[in-house]
């Protein structure tokens, strides 16, 4: 809608410049805005204000030009005023806007589609927790701001790649190992004393019995060092088989699971170090190997490998990114917890050592979530390690209600799961809110089915009948969801999605309080059936970005 309002006013701007009121040496960009207040007209542009200087004349004197010249243009402009300074607001005319209805009907789910990311390549990392044990709610919130990312993006034309990465290096495997071979141990009746810097969950001892059942006792009598290498490889393979199980339950897929361990395996650690050495940006001092992060957007150069030898977390990661990289994607977008926002100048420092446009290079950081019960926070975990699981948050309010609470607030700011309200088939929840929407529209076409009613063809259909107020307002809402998509993706926000959708359905419930749908009349019942199934595509279309399901029956 605003393309077509710009190319109005871009025409305005010609006939003033051809009838000799303004010069037009440059043009700069036409901002169009939707005013806060109604009364104000449907759109409104500042481009006289922004031409003042360029033209040298009173902003007010350019927008008489332009409001003059816009009010001889034939079409679908109902109205033009001119305020404050030289705001000028546009009223347009209903056939402006039933005009676009035909095409939400003929794309169907691919209305809101756009050709925004030119099919460019991007690498979307997400979740990627360690596979130490179970994934938590906080680790849930990650994985369906990512993958409705994905699907975002996807829709608004990018290409995307959806990773893990996968921390199978380090002293924290060999942790779990450790703590599985222990209590591996205890269940034949040895008294073992477990170290509190070990896994303490519950879920270490399912590990050890899923070893006692392939092994039985035959590891029992082992020498540590012997038996240490399988029950680290058995229990990160254990643990990571649940946590794509729980995905999958989730209905998030990936399109790749990196293993950290490829990296030491090709020595990609090693020669990226070489590299950057070469560059000029790593030195040593102190005995340990540094990289010059401060020289970028860091607060201090950081330890790539110890005095000891042993390579950092963060040698691993450069290599990771050198990979990404290297592997041709034209955007790299990293999502992780909160608890690593100390952790995203150095990344940038190192893409910028790398080589790669940091605008292209993005890192989303997931706030954490609180659980509440009863009006009361839920303890999330306990001295003894356990804490509340993905799994356990799915399997007692849905799929469908998990996602949408993790995805309908801002990824960065901190959210307040209210299970309690996540369960209510009420208009307070907000997913059953949208969902009941979908539901009612299926009924209504139930209805109209039972009394003969089928939609023609949309030439055969006239949709000039769609006069009231509540009605245009609904059709405009609809017409606004493909700038709702791509603004969504410029910003990677997400929660704009879930906002847009619960705005749609309520002036959708308002509609329908106050209008019937199937009526006396035909042709206007014809009309309004349109209507609410072009609304209904919208909702389907939305609700599976966010992976919910669009139930016909509630």
């Amino acid at each position: 809608m605003k393309q077509t309002i710009r190319k109005l006013i871009a025409d305005a701007l010609e006939k003033a410049r051809e009838a000799g009121e303004l010069n037009l040496n440059g043009l700069p960009d036409i901002v169009v805005e939707e005013p806060k207040d109604k009364k104000m007209g449907d759109f409104s542009t500042t481009i006289a204000m922004v031409l003042a200087k360029i033209e040298k004349k009173n902003p007010r004197t350019i927008a008489e030009a332009i409001a003059g010249h816009l009010k001889t243009a034939e079409g679908d402009l109902a109205g033009v005023e001119i305020a404050g300074p030289g705001f000028i607001n546009l009223k347009m005319a209903p056939s402006f806007y039933l005009r676009g209805l035909p095409e939400v009907a003929e794309r169907g789910l691919s209305f809101g589609d756009s050709s925004l990311g030119q099919n460019q390549k991007v690498l979307l990392e997400f979740v990627s927790a360690n596979p130490t044990g179970p994934l938590h709610v906080g680790h849930g919130r990650g994985a369906a701001v990512g993958d409705m990312l994905g699907a975002l993006l996807k829709k608004a034309g990018y290409e995307v790649f959806k990773e893990y990465y996968v921390n199978d290096v380090g002293n924290q495997m060999n942790t779990l190992g450790r703590s599985t071979w222990l209590r591996y141990q205890e269940l034949y009746g040895r008294n073992i004393d477990f170290p509190d810097d070990h896994y303490q969950g519950e879920y270490i001892k399912d590990v050890a019995r899923s070893v006692q059942e392939e092994k039985g006792d035959s590891l029992l009598d082992q020498a540590e060092e012997e038996v240490l290498p399988y029950f680290r490889e058995f229990s990160g393979r254990f643990i990571l088989n649940g946590i794509k199980e729980h995905l999958g339950a989730f209905h998030v897929e990936f399109d790749s699971w990196f293993m950290e361990q490829s990296l030491y395996e090709g020595d990609s650690v090693s020669r990226i170090i070489d590299g950057l050495k070469d560059k000029g940006y790593v030195y040593e001092k102190d005995g340990a190997v540094w990289l010059k992060t401060a020289d970028f957007s860091d607060e201090k150069d950081r330890v790539v490998v110890k005095k000891s030898g042993e390579r950092t977390y963060f040698c691993s990661d450069i290599a990771y990114h050198q990979n990404k990289i290297r592997r041709g994607f034209d955007k790299i977008i990293n999502i992780w917890g909160a608890d690593h926002h100390g952790y995203v100048a150095r990344m940038q420092a190192v893409v910028e050592t790398l080589g790669f446009d940091l605008e292209n290079f993005h890192t989303l950081l997931v706030q954490f979530v609180a659980l509440k019960r009863g009006g009361e926070k839920v303890a999330m975990s306990t001295r003894s390690g356990e804490f509340i699981t993905l799994d356990e948050v799915v399997r007692e309010v849905g799929v469908d209600a998990t996602r949408f609470f993790f995805l309908m607030r801002s990824s960065d700011s901190h959210l307040d799961f209210d299970l309690d309200l996540a369960k209510k088939e009420t208009p307070e929840n907000p997913v059953f809110y949208i969902q009941y929407a979908h539901a009612r529209i299926c009924s209504i076409f139930r209805t109209a089915e039972e009394q003969g009613f089928a939609l023609p063809e949309v030439s055969k259909i006239e949709l000039s009948l769609i006069k009231e107020n509540e009605e245009l307002d609904l059709v405009k809402k609809i017409l606004a969801y493909p700038e709702t998509i791509q603004k969504s993706a410029q910003a990677l926000e997400v929660h704009r999605v879930s906002h847009y959708l619960q705005e749609l359905v309520g002036q959708f419930h308002s509609y329908y309080n106050k209008h019937r749908i199937v009526t006396d009349d035909r042709e206007l019942t014809l009309a309004r059936l349109f209507l609410v199934n072009c609304l209904r595509t919208t909702i389907r279309s939305g609700l599976g970005l966010l992976g919910v399901s669009t139930p016909e029956k509630m």
